[in-house]
């Protein structure tokens, strides 16, 4: 990898050089390389695509400092900050405006987001066998733990039961997109989406660390290192949609990530500053909020939750409380660092 060579049962962290700054100071993209003594599978793990959705850095910190890859068999590749540029800015997007996550497979001789994205798929997907991107909602949204995939595919969808989030939510694939550039390399692929932009949420990256190793223990990566909890059984969503404003105002949300809605229930009110016209926002079908922005403020038009139809609504709120319930207390992953588990 950027020609350097890991022998077996050893790790390193690589600088790959991308580009420079316009004052001629150099980026390079950081990557942390894991081998196993024996052979097995190669999993890669991308965070930061979006530059400023951070919850994955954090889980790829704690994971290469996990003491369970002291027994890993293959290999594992951690890519903490993909878009280097926007995690600098605090930015989803890179300097020349674009959005890295629509610019693959990319080009050596594109733009700036279709060098990078050429880059990451020659270094970094062309080594691997199975891929798990990390991801958050956007700027001012939040969204329940989950996970998107092409629930079609055999492979891919063991993959995504074994990680152990509340919901799988099946996604058709976007043009540009990293999961497309995967996929038609015919390699599975899933993505996590948790928590939002530009902030840590405990609970959500407890989850992905376990996740990712639920799913290394599926690969037989970490053999002999059995998970003391068994994950939950997800729910599969049947369809998705946003609700949006019915008018411009003041919102008031009464429902939250992970509850259950019955047709007619309100989830909030819209209301002009001093409360004279007030109009409730309202589920249209039953299902389970997987999303929800944040901002209280709205124009006519905003997308505000993002509602999921699931297999049993009935069960859906029972299902993700014993969820947050099993990764709000101590882990069971080891002990406790500079208040982070590890």
């Amino acid at each position: 990898m950027g020609g350097n060579e890991i022998p077996p049962g050893e790790r390193a962290t690589l600088e790959l050089p991308i580009a420079s700054l316009s004052n001629h100071t150099p980026m390079t993209m950081p990557v942390h390389v894991v081998r196993g003594r024996n052979p097995g599978a190669c999993l890669l793990i991308s965070a930061a695509i979006h530059g400023d959705e951070i919850n994955g850095v954090e889980i790829i910190r704690r994971l290469v400092r996990h003491p369970a890859l002291d027994r890993l068999q293959g290999t594992l590749l951690c890519v903490p900050v993909v878009n280097v540029f926007g995690f600098v800015a605090r930015s989803r997007y890179l300097p020349d405006g674009r959005d890295l996550n629509r610019s693959f497979p990319g080009s050596p001789r594109g733009s700036l987001a279709s060098r990078l994205a050429h880059a990451f798929m020659k270094e970094m997907v062309t080594q691997c066998t199975h891929v798990i991107d990390l991801h958050t909602a956007a700027i001012h949204r939040v969204n329940l733990p989950q996970i998107r995939a092409k629930l079609d595919d055999p492979a891919t969808f063991d993959m995504a039961r074994a990680f152990g989030v509340p919901v799988l939510v099946p996604s058709q694939l976007r043009d540009g997109s990293l999961r497309q550039a995967v996929v038609e390399r015919g390699i599975p692929v899933v993505l996590y989406e948790a928590g939002e932009a530009l902030r840590f949420e405990e609970v959500a990256i407890r989850a992905g660390l376990r996740g990712i190793l639920n799913v290394m223990r599926h690969l037989r990566m970490l053999r002999g290192a059995g998970a003391r909890v068994r994950p939950l059984e997800p729910l599969i969503v049947q369809s998705s949609s946003w609700l949006r404003a019915p008018q411009s105002g003041v919102l008031r949300m009464y429902k939250g990530v992970g509850a259950r809605v019955q047709p007619g229930d309100i989830l909030g009110t819209i209301a002009d500053p001093f409360g004279e016209r007030e109009t409730p926002v309202q589920a249209p079908f039953a299902g389970v909020a997987i999303g929800r922005s944040n901002l209280p403020i709205v124009n006519e038009g905003d997308a505000l939750f993002h509602l999921a139809r699931v297999v049993k609504p009935e069960d859906a709120q029972m299902h993700i409380e014993s969820f947050y319930n099993l990764h709000s207390g101590s882990s069971d992953f080891g002990r406790e660092d500079d208040g982070a588990i590890i």
